[in-house]
């Protein structure tokens, strides 16, 4: 099929359901976008299958901006290039909790540590007794279901339109946006099983279209609910949007790289 299209732009999430970065290129291995939700914050009242505190309960966790400490450890495994001269590539291993420690800006403009307890404090605000909050942090994306998410931006526009309302794409929450210029919107669903090609190297599997939950209805910069954006795509979209993807082949990928289908 060659190429469909090419990343209109890149995102990561240091910590599970605060905002994200977005950033110039990206190391998609095995377990993910390097360093996309290294953090989450378990909740005691969560269900044991998905034991995470997120914006469905606290909507104004969106408004938190993680930033890693030190962006320039951050981009890509520390042995990144002398693992891909070993045949057939080497496996990368991640930097140290040193390399990628992450602060968090809260709202109000105070910058905290992660792992600081005056954050666990204002995250637990207006919760009741039953959610008591721990951090964890992981060795791999702490990831809803698997490690990577593509939504275009011809989806954007299509829900936006059918509802009336300029969508901000990042209620969507994707690693990759795509634009698929040849596509119209939810056309991507047809990739299932498919394999994609991103940049000169990297490969994704597509395993399946993304259930989709309350989060796309907060506003990216107010946190505020607008129901009627998943009440549309339940309705009219077997409440799905966009993809979720594993990877087959490790490698760099970059914003405007092109994206071909494998088969």
């Amino acid at each position: 099929m060659g190429n469909i299209g090419h990343v209109e732009s890149l995102w990561r999430y240091p910590v599970k359901s605060m905002r994200g970065e977005q950033i110039a290129e990206a190391f998609l291995g095995f377990a993910g976008v390097y360093g996309d939700r290294l953090y989450a914050f378990r909740d005691a009242a969560a269900q044991k299958g998905f034991p995470f505190l997120t914006g469905r309960e606290q909507e104004g966790m969106l408004l938190y901006q993680p930033k890693f400490r030190h962006p320039d450890r951050a981009g890509a495994p520390p042995n990144l290039a002398d693992a891909e001269k070993i045949a057939p590539g080497a496996t990368p291993v991640y930097g140290t909790p040193a390399d990628l420690a992450v602060d968090v800006e809260a709202p109000s403009g105070q910058t905290l540590a992660v792992d600081d307890p005056a954050l666990l404090a204002m995250l637990s605000e207006g919760l009741d007794e039953r959610h008591s909050l721990f951090l964890q942090r992981s060795e791999r994306a702490v990831t809803d279901c698997r490690p990577v998410s593509l939504f275009s931006l011809q989806t954007v526009q299509q829900l936006g339109n059918e509802v009336g309302l300029t969508l901000d794409k990042r209620c969507f929450r994707a690693n990759i946006y795509a634009s698929f210029e040849a596509m119209s919107g939810f056309a991507e669903d047809a990739l299932v099983g498919r394999r994609l090609q991103v940049g000169s190297k990297a490969v994704i599997a597509v395993m399946d279209r993304d259930p989709r939950c309350k989060m796309i209805t907060l506003d990216p910069n107010t946190a505020e609910a607008r129901p009627e954006v998943l009440r549309r795509v339940a309705q009219a979209h077997d409440g799905k949007a966009g993809l979720y993807g594993v990877v087959l082949i490790e490698g760099t990928i970059r914003s405007g790289d092109d994206i071909r289908a494998l088969d």
